[in-house]
């Protein structure tokens, strides 16, 4: 799956979130990685948490956050949605924010929202039926 966005994306969004601080932090990590997902999100999570777990052979808390996020919205059709509506209205920042803070508030927890940025870059770009499919256990990827 493409974990990775174009520079010509990370401007476009850029553009659309800047009166959003979190995400221009997320966009210019984006920016510095190349579009690179996973590169940005775990420097991101470095830099708000300390160091990254050390997790089990074969997983990484990208991997992890992937399967937390699955099992937080991959059933929630109110998120699916917005998403939904996001894509039928890919100029809105409002929108676009309210994905991010949704997904900065999952689970009870308070997640960045730089690092909820990344996220939800990333699942709007791979389209929520993709990302909820390709994350569903047992699938070989």
């Amino acid at each position: 799956m493409d974990e990775q966005l174009t520079l010509a994306e990370i401007e476009r969004k850029q553009d659309l979130l800047q009166d959003y601080s979190p995400a221009q932090r997320a966009l210019n990590v984006l920016q510095a990685e190349e579009g690179d997902i996973q590169a940005s999100f775990e420097k991101l999570w470095a830099e708000t948490n300390g160091t990254i777990p050390t997790m089990a052979e074969g997983q990484s808390i990208w991997e992890v956050t992937k399967e937390v996020l699955r099992d937080e919205i991959c059933g929630d059709e109110g998120f699916k949605a917005k998403v939904k509506e996001y894509n039928n209205n890919p100029a809105s920042a409002p929108l676009l924010t309210g994905l991010i803070v949704y997904v900065a508030s999952l689970a009870g927890a308070t997640l960045n929202p730089a690092i909820a940025t990344i996220l939800v870059l990333w699942l709007v770009k791979v389209g929520m039926e993709v990302f909820c499919r390709y994350t569903e256990p047992n699938n070989p990827n």
